[in-house]
């Protein structure tokens, strides 16, 4: 899975659908491979690009919050412990991703032609499909929940939806590449 989120984000930066478009753009032109020396060093620069771009995503979503007024209704110590779950339970999902994919497979590494030897199953990708779209919305809905937020609950449906939105184009790319890999394998042999 290349990971990260999708859409305009709070501070109106750029998106991750837009550093997909530049990763199809690499993947048919080999231009930022050679521009870099290298398609890892490419990669490595885009990734980290992202990566920087999360951080202030993450920080937007949050003063977006704290902006605004909290939902009483949700402003309980029930609520709150449910966010920290939450918040827990993505971090997992998003760190196990990473740690499973390593930094090339997680940014977008498979459109520079950086693959893994097949495409990983191991957890946490054996207890959900796309993990770490998933469990970066479970840390935005735990943020928000703690926050006791309808701004943040507001944000995070739409962070889910660019997610899945996301998913539309990189799911079949995904599996079309680890198909040729395989049938490139197979022929070999």
């Amino acid at each position: 899975m290349s990971s990260s989120a999708a859409g305009h984000d709070c501070c109106g930066g750029l998106s991750n659908i837009d550093f997909r478009q530049v990763a199809r753009w690499e993947q048919r032109t080999r231009k930022l491979s050679r521009a870099f020396g290298s398609p890892y060093l490419a990669c490595y620069f885009l990734g980290s690009s992202i990566l920087l771009l999360n951080v202030l995503r993450s920080h937007c979503f949050t003063q977006a919050m704290m902006r605004q007024p909290k939902m009483e209704g949700l402003d309980n110590h029930a609520t709150y412990f449910l966010g920290l779950a939450l918040l827990g339970g993505g971090l997992v999902f998003v760190l196990s991703s990473f740690f499973a994919l390593g930094f090339t497979g997680t940014f977008l590494g498979d459109y520079f032609g950086i693959l893994k030897e097949a495409r990983v199953t191991t957890f946490p990708f054996n207890v959900l499909d796309n993990p770490m779209y998933w469990g970066s919305t479970a840390n935005y809905l735990g943020w928000a929940l703690m926050h006791a937020s309808p701004t943040g609950l507001l944000l995070t449906v739409l962070v889910g939806l660019v997610y899945v939105v996301a998913l539309l184009y990189e799911e079949p790319f995904t599996a079309e590449i680890y198909r040729q890999k395989a049938t490139t394998l197979h022929k070999r042999s």
